[in-house]
C-alpha cells in the first residue's frame, strides 16, 4: 500500500465519491457559520425548498458585526448588521441549528469558541465561510474556508464538492528563543515563501519547534497559513493535542475514547510519503517580526531595515514595495523600531485566547499605557473573558489603561463600530494588514501580543526583548 500524507488520509476517510482526477465529494463533520456569509445560503435553501440535512453538525456564531463595548444587553445599533443577526437567529431556530447568539455569555469568534468547547477533534473535516478555518489544523483536523454557494450545498447535503490540494511540508527545527512566539514564526515563514507561496497546497507543519508549541500557539500558526495562500494547515496530533481535546470533549469516554485514541494514533504522514513542496527552517534564531507593508508577507525582523527600492528581481514586487511604503508612510531602508503608533489592538481569532492575554500582562507588569495611546483588548470568546477576569488579567489590563471589551471580531476587520480613523497607525495582533482593513486609510502593523503590549507601554514599535 502506497505511503500517504496526513492530508491524503483525511481526504480519503471523508470521500463519499470520486468525481474525477481533481475533485471528490467530501463529507463534512462540522460546518460553522457566522452572520455575514450565511444569509444568501439560507435564502437559496428556501427558494429550492430544501431543508438542512444534519442540523446537529452545523453550529452558528454571531461574531463579525457585533459591537464589543460594554452594554447590557448587547445591542447591534447598525440596522444592516442587526438584520444579519436576526436573520441568522431566525434560520437557526427554523432549522434547529445551535447558535451562540448576541447575548449568549459564551458568544465569541467561531475559531475560538468551537475548539474551546470540544467541537474540534483530530481527524475531522471542518468548514466555514471564513478563510481562517485553517486554524483547526492545530488539532489534526482539516479545516478550510468556503464560499456562500458552497455553504448552501453543505447545509443541504453535509457534503462539499472539493478540489484536491497539493501537499506541502514545512519542517521547523530548534526551539523558539525567549521573546519570540508562533506569531513571529509564521510571519517569518510567510515573508520567506511569499503571500502566494502555498497557493493550492495544504501545509503540514512538523519538527521539534512545532512539537514544543502549546496548542494555542499552534492555533496561531495554522490560522495564518492562509496568508501564504494555503488551502489548509495540519499538525499531526500528539499527546498535547489529544489531552487538549479530551479535557474539553466530555462525550469522548469509555469505549468511544478507546476507538478515538486508536484512530488518532494513525493521523500522521507515513514514512516515505511524498510531498510536492518542502521547506525547512530553524526556529532557534527567530526574532520578533513586524509587518511593514500592506500584505502579511511584507514583514521584517524588528531592528532590521525595510527593503530598499528595486531590491527585488520581480518588477511587480518592486511596484508593490513602493505602493506599500507610500500607504504606510514609511521610507525604504528605515527600521520599524521606534516608529510611533497611536492605537493598539489585541484580539482576533489569531491572538485572542487566554495564553495571548497572559503574555500581555507578563510584559505590562506595573507599567501603564503610554500617554495619548488608545489600547484595546478584545477577548476571543465569553469563556476567555470569564477566565481572564477570574485570573485577575482583566484588572491588570484596566489598571494599566487598556480598554477591556466584550468578545467579538472587533477591529480585526472593522465590520462593526470598532474602526480606526484615516492615518492612525495601529500595533495589531490580527492576521491581515491590507489597505483599509481596520479602517479607511488606517495603517496596520501585525505583531505578537507581547510586541503589541510593548508598543502600548512605549507608544512606539518596540523590541519586547528590551523590556
Amino acid at each position: 500500500m502506497a505511503s500517504k500524507t496526513l492530508y491524503q488520509k483525511l481526504v480519503d476517510s471523508h470521500t463519499v465519491a470520486v468525481l474525477d482526477q481533481e475533485n471528490v465529494l467530501l463529507f463534512c463533520d462540522l460546518h460553522l457559520m457566522n452572520e455575514y456569509t450565511s444569509p444568501q445560503a439560507f435564502a437559496g435553501l428556501e427558494e429550492k425548498g430544501y431543508s438542512v440535512a444534519v442540523p446537529g453538525q452545523n453550529v452558528a456564531v454571531v461574531s463579525h458585526i457585533i459591537p464589543t463595548h460594554h452594554t447590557s444587553p448587547r445591542l447591534i445599533a447598525d440596522p444592516a448588521s442587526a438584520l444579519q443577526a436576526r436573520f441568522l437567529k431566525r434560520n437557526c431556530d427554523r432549522y434547529h441549528i445551535p447558535l451562540f447568539d448576541t447575548n449568549d455569555r459564551l458568544q465569541g469568534i467561531e475559531h475560538v469558541v468551537s475548539p474551546e468547547h470540544g467541537m474540534i477533534r483530530p481527524g475531522m473535516v471542518v468548514i466555514c465561510g471564513d478563510s481562517h478555518t485553517t486554524t483547526y489544523g492545530a488539532l489534526g483536523a482539516l479545516g478550510f474556508g468556503i464560499g456562500t454557494s458552497e455553504v448552501e450545498h453543505v447545509l443541504a447535503t453535509q457534503t462539499l464538492v472539493y478540489r484536491l490540494a497539493k501537499n506541502m511540508r514545512i519542517t521547523v527545527s530548534g526551539v523558539l528563543p525567549l521573546g519570540s512566539t508562533s506569531k513571529d514564526l509564521i510571519l517569518m515563514i510567510i515573508s520567506k515563501i511569499g503571500a502566494k507561496g502555498a497557493i493550492g497546497c495544504v501545509i503540514e507543519f512538523c519538527g521539534s519547534a512545532i512539537e514544543a508549541l502549546s496548542i494555542e500557539a499552534r492555533f496561531t500558526l495554522c490560522n495564518m497559513a492562509v496568508e501564504a495562500g494555503a488551502r489548509g494547515a495540519l499538525i499531526s496530533p500528539d499527546q498535547v493535542a489529544i489531552n487538549y481535546v479530551l479535557q474539553r470533549a466530555k462525550d469522548i469516554t469509555g469505549e468511544i475514547q478507546d476507538q478515538a485514541l486508536l484512530f488518532w494514533g494513525g493521523l500522521q504522514s507515513d514514512l516515505g510519503a511524498k510531498f510536492d513542496i518542502e521547506y525547512q527552517f530553524d526556529a532557534s534564531n527567530i526574532a520578533p517580526h513586524v509587518t511593514w507593508g500592506t500584505s502579511p508577507d511584507q514583514a521584517v525582523e524588528i531592528g532590521l531595515p525595510l527593503p530598499h527600492q528595486n531590491s527585488f528581481s520581480d518588477p511587480v514586487e518592486n511596484l508593490s514595495l513602493e505602493q506599500a511604503l507610500r500607504y504606510t508612510q514609511l521610507q525604504a531602508g528605515q527600521t520599524l523600531e521606534g516608529v510611533p503608533i497611536q492605537h493598539v489592538f489585541i484580539g482576533s481569532c489569531t491572538n485572542g485566547r487566554i495564553e495571548d492575554l497572559r503574555s500581555v500582562v507578563q510584559v505590562i507588569g506595573n507599567r501603564k499605557v503610554a500617554k495619548g495611546i488608545r489600547a484595546m483588548v478584545v477577548p476571543g470568546s465569553g469563556a476567555v473573558k470569564e477566565q481572564a477576569e477570574a485570573e485577575g488579567i482583566a484588572d491588570i489590563l484596566i489598571s494599566a489603561g487598556f480598554e477591556w471589551r466584550n468578545p467579538g471580531c472587533s477591529m480585526c476587520l472593522a465590520m462593526n463600530d470598532d474602526v480606526l480613523k484615516p492615518g492612525v497607525r495601529c500595533a495589531s495582533t490580527t492576521n491581515r494588514n491590507f489597505e483599509g482593513r481596520q479602517g479607511r486609510g488606517a495603517i496596520t502593523h501585525l505583531m505578537s501580543p507581547a510586541m503589541a503590549a510593548a508598543a502600548a507601554i512605549t507608544g512606539k514599535i518596540t523590541d519586547v526583548r528590551k523590556l
